[in-house]
């Protein structure tokens, strides 16, 4: 049996419109070599220690989950054969999707070079920085 050269592809998203073009990319890919999509939504749980104490912390978790399932709609309604896996993560963005990476050995991980935070993550993006100088497989960034 003939292994697919690149049978798992991980598409990080934060459900944003920046990340558009790496989640397309990311489909285009995976159709073209018949790969299985592990679609990622990492709550990032270090934004908690900066927000009021006055919003509830399970309020805060349903717009999360909301936020994923919406991008998950999306990206399901896209790849329409590709099959696609969906996973919510919590805590540091960059560290939960490596160690997702590792464990469903993934082929190649696609990102976009910004999520939501805009100019925190100018230049390359601080997520896609890291995931890139620790990722145990291909990386790709898209702009």
């Amino acid at each position: 049996m003939t292994e697919i050269l690149l049978g798992r592809i991980l598409i990080a998203t934060d459900g944003s419109e920046k990340n558009r073009a790496a989640l397309d990319e990311g489909i285009i890919i995976a159709r073209a070599f018949g790969s299985i999509v592990y679609a990622v939504y990492v709550i990032d749980t270090g934004t908690f220690s900066s927000m009021s104490g006055d919003i509830p912390l399970g309020d805060t978790y349903t717009v999360f989950h909301t936020e994923a399932e919406q991008a998950f709609a999306r990206i399901k309604s896209q790849a329409g054969d590709v099959k696609v896996e969906t996973s919510i993560l919590e805590g540091h963005p960059a560290a939960e999707i490596v160690k997702f990476a590792l464990a469903k050995k993934i082929d190649m991980i696609v990102i976009g070079t910004q999520g939501k935070k805009g100019l925190e993550r100018l230049l390359l993006g601080s997520v896609a920085e890291e995931i890139i100088r620790s990722a145990p497989c291909k990386v790709l960034v898209v702009k």
